[in-house]
């Protein structure tokens, strides 16, 4: 007699799970990088020294990572306290009319295909383990998965930034002051086209497109920057 073959259960990999950290770690890491070059080169093309064009990329790292992680944070704990009261309220209806609860998660599993009979059993077995969660899921949108995490999305902005601005920052001081715009503005370009095709591989979305796209709008920016510093710098 052969023996039973084992089940091999098929794992999915999907990438939502990563949406909130690649989220905040590609916007400050792009931000860092996009905004210190463009300063570097506005303040590079206003003619001013070495040490001044190196100064003010430094205050703007600590700034910009600072901002970052407040703007961040204000924003990401917005959206927790709006789940918090959602979910409050949603707790509230539940002790309050608990069937009436029951029939508005039946009828939200029919709309999604399932017949009556299924659908209200569905709704009782999981609303029995967890009324909650069930509703908060399926009817509100809100999972584990998916909750706002302000200071995790702060911290996440501010390292990101800083890591970023870091990188045109450490090229600014290894150039000369002669060849420092064009060496700043290639470098700058090529960590972000890695960056941008970087999150687009993790994000299971074309990559060409990520490259393409971050690197046009970052070359329009520091573009416009230095242009602006130029500009400045002569008139001064």
């Amino acid at each position: 007699m052969n023996p039973p073959k084992k089940t091999v259960r098929h794992r999915e990999k999907h990438q939502l799970k990563n949406i909130g950290w690649l989220r905040a770690a590609v916007l400050g890491a792009n931000d860092g990088i996009v905004s210190t070059a463009s300063l570097v080169l506005g303040v590079a093309a206003s003619h001013s020294t070495h040490s001044t064009i190196l100064i003010a990329g430094i205050a703007g790292l600590v700034a910009g990572a600072m901002s970052m992680a407040t703007g961040e944070y204000v924003s990401v704990h917005s959206q927790a306290d709006t789940e918090k009261a959602t979910l409050d309220q949603e707790r509230k209806e539940l002790a309050a009319d608990f069937a009436s609860e029951k029939l508005e998660l039946t009828a939200i599993y029919v709309g999604r295909g399932l017949d009556a009979a299924l659908a209200r059993q569905v709704a009782e077995q999981l609303m029995a383990h967890d009324a909650l969660g069930a509703h908060a899921r399926d009817e509100l949108g809100i999972s584990g998965i998916l909750r706002a995490r302000p200071l995790q999305a702060a911290l996440a902005s501010a390292s990101s930034f800083a890591a970023g601005a870091a990188l045109p920052l450490v090229v600014v001081a290894l150039v000369s002051e002669s060849q420092l715009i064009p060496v700043v503005a290639t470098a700058s370009l090529m960590f972000l086209a890695l960056l941008g095709g970087l999150a687009a591989y993790i994000g299971s979305a074309n990559v060409a497109t990520g490259i393409v796209r971050v690197t046009f709008w970052s070359a329009l920016a520091m573009g416009v920057t230095a242009g602006i510093g130029a500009l400045l710098g002569t008139a001064a």
